[in-house]
């Protein structure tokens, strides 16, 4: 077994989180300019933390408005303290046959699941924190209405169609959202309702792939992704993992990309040599990363049922 066996398997693992492109709607947002404090190292409570100038920031809809309270503590000096959200897997373990030389192809075999279930997590953690609480003139949510036939699907869901984008413009645009880099989440359902709407909309979906831009229909750069806040039946977004109810609606969502405050703190492995494991004999190996996504205010944001 190689002498630098963890210092190699943590890089690739770091690696491979920094280079996800499951988020692309992320992806070119600059990291805040702040420096990452680590709290209660190598104890239960560790935690990461940023200072950052309160001038960015519009306390009170950060403590409101996001998936859960994020701990904010506001300081004399003129700055803000947040905690950022921690990412753990479950144990790994692996023999010494299995890590024999640490080539990269044996690294992502044995991580893969840990680092790609800690980036699906973090990024739909980050749409939910975005999704605005509720409708207000600064963040409009609005429900799809199946345009002027009415159209649903077979569960009788209106679908979303060219006509709800055009109003859903109008209330960003009343809402004073820039029109320059809008973006558009679309959850699957109301995806699939614009692909049905090939008057409007063509192949302008159909040929979107991987690695060409993001196509722009009504001023909005679209996007798709599978793992959408809910909102209740009133339209109030619900806690970040509640249990799905049938009354439930799921949200496409939009935000102003200069809107979003993104930072990714640490990560860190935790190894147990097989030599120092009698009882399984394994290396036992388990991550933990730190990942923060919020708008700055309650504004340049919304949603649609």
């Amino acid at each position: 077994m190689p002498a630098n066996f963890p210092e190699v398997w943590l890089d690739r693992v770091i690696e491979n989180l920094d280079n996800s492109d499951v988020a692309p709607f992320f992806a070119d947002i600059p990291e805040l300019d702040a420096d990452i404090t680590e709290m209660g190292e190598g104890t239960a409570t560790e935690t990461n933390i940023i200072h950052c100038a309160t001038t960015d920031f519009d306390v009170d809809i950060l403590i409101n408005n996001n998936t859960y309270p994020i701990p904010v503590q506001v300081y004399d000096d003129g700055t803000l303290q947040f905690k950022l959200d921690k990412y753990q897997t479950k144990v790994l373990s692996v023999s010494d046959d299995q890590i024999m030389g640490a080539s990269y192809d044996k690294i992502d075999v044995v991580t893969r699941k840990g680092t790609k279930k800690i980036t699906s997590t973090k990024y739909s953690k980050g749409v939910h924190s975005v999704a605005p609480q509720t409708h207000t003139v600064s963040t409009p949510v609005m429900v799809a209405t199946g345009g002027t036939e009415g159209l649903t699907d077979a569960t009788g869901r209106k679908r979303l169609t060219y006509e709800d984008l055009v109003v859903f413009k109008d209330l960003c645009d009343k809402a004073g959202m820039p029109e320059e880099d809008r973006r558009l989440i679309l959850c699957n359902n109301h995806w699939n309702d614009l692909l049905l709407d090939r008057k409007n909309f063509g192949n302008q979906l159909i040929d979107y792939v991987k690695g060409k831009p993001a196509p722009v229909i009504c001023g909005f750069e679209i996007f798709q992704y599978s793992i959408m806040p809910r909102y209740s039946a009133a339209g109030a977004k619900k806690p970040y993992n509640a249990i799905p109810t049938a009354d439930d609606k799921i949200a496409s969502i939009v935000f102003w990309k200069e809107g979003i405050a993104k930072k990714t703190g640490l990560t860190k492995q935790y190894f147990v040599k097989a030599e120092n494991n009698p009882s399984g004999q394994t290396n036992d190996l388990a991550y933990r990363h730190y990942f923060l996504v919020t708008p700055f205010r309650a504004k340049n944001i919304g949603a649609i049922l």
